[in-house]
């Protein structure tokens, strides 16, 4: 038998260990080749392969047990989670002795945590996965994945029984920024805003209200708002309007908006990453002006901790 002989079956569309190619025939120098790409020191799939999460997931359990399970930031992009980049992979046995110490992914010991398979993978449940995430994750960015499972995937009420009764590294956390979770929240830049207008200790707006127009029948949603004063706040990502009817439908909305006597702030990015302090001042001066019976006459500072200011 030569050596570039096969002895087993291998599909390289998934990710393989080199010992599992070499027992297939693949060479070093085959390994090596453009053939295949090295998604992990030691482990390989064939280089047009596209590379997702959950192939990620699949090629980090590799080296561990059957008991083991993605876990942290990986089980939460195999979940499609929006979480910040995070360089490693993460996976959770049940006990110290099945633990690996394997470059580029991060093994951690939890004998209690449930898990769950998504796309034919074990992964932590969804509940496990919040409590994970809040060892690591700022305050705001563990809101975002809060609003965004219960939009989705989980009632609130079951995420908030888990927080509740679960105990050990990252609980304290999870229910801190639990009492910031919302139902019904569209986009994690939603959640951002939010999460400004209250650690800044301003009103905390409605999320998405739904106004109907007695005159038109027509029923406009506002991402958040103060309908106590008629004051609306919204995110707008888009770097400019591709289309001209888009621009118009745009228009005509904000001018019935101003016919109803309701006011609208639009912030864009930058008023979130970049000038949050103007973005606050502008909300803060119309609950002011238009008499939210809740609007502080200082703003709080707290919320610099979270959106420094840039430029």
């Amino acid at each position: 038998m030569t050596r570039t002989a096969r002895t087993t079956e291998l599909d390289v569309r998934q990710p393989f260990t080199r010992e599992q190619a070499l027992a297939a025939g693949i060479t070093p120098r085959q390994l090596r080749s453009q053939r295949y790409r090295r998604l992990l020191t030691g482990i390989y799939v064939a280089a047009d392969v596209e590379v997702r999460p959950v192939l990620l997931a699949r090629a980090a359990l590799l080296p561990f047990g059957d008991r083991a399970r993605a876990s942290h930031s990986t089980a939460a992009r195999a979940w499609r989670l929006p979480v910040p980049i995070d360089p490693e992979e993460h996976v959770t046995v049940p006990t110290a002795a099945e633990r690996r110490s394997r470059a580029g992914v991060r093994c951690h010991v939890d004998p209690d945590g449930r898990s769950v398979i998504v796309d034919g993978i074990r992964v932590s449940a969804l509940p496990e996965t919040f409590v994970e995430l809040a060892q690591k994750l700022a305050l705001v960015d563990l809101v975002v994945v809060g609003d965004a499972m219960v939009r989705r995937m989980i009632g609130l009420d079951e995420l908030q029984r888990h927080c509740a009764e679960a105990c050990g590294p990252g609980t304290a956390q999870a229910r801190a920024a639990l009492a910031f979770v919302r139902s019904r929240v569209d986009s994690p830049m939603e959640t951002r805003l939010r999460m400004l207008i209250v650690l800044a200790g301003l009103p905390e707006p409605q999320v998405n209200l739904t106004v109907g127009d007695p005159l038109t029948m027509e029923r406009r949603k506002y991402d958040l708002s103060g309908p106590e004063i008629r004051l609306i706040v919204e995110y707008d990502g888009r770097q400019h309007v591709d289309r001209i009817d888009q621009w118009e439908s745009d228009l005509r909305r904000r001018e019935a908006i101003d016919d109803d006597g309701w006011r609208i702030v639009v912030v864009i990015a930058r008023g979130v990453y970049a000038r949050p302090d103007q973005a606050l001042s502008k909300i803060h001066r119309l609950l002011v002006e238009r008499g939210h019976p809740d609007a502080p006459p200082r703003m709080s500072e707290a919320w610099r901790v979270h959106f420094p200011v840039h430029g």
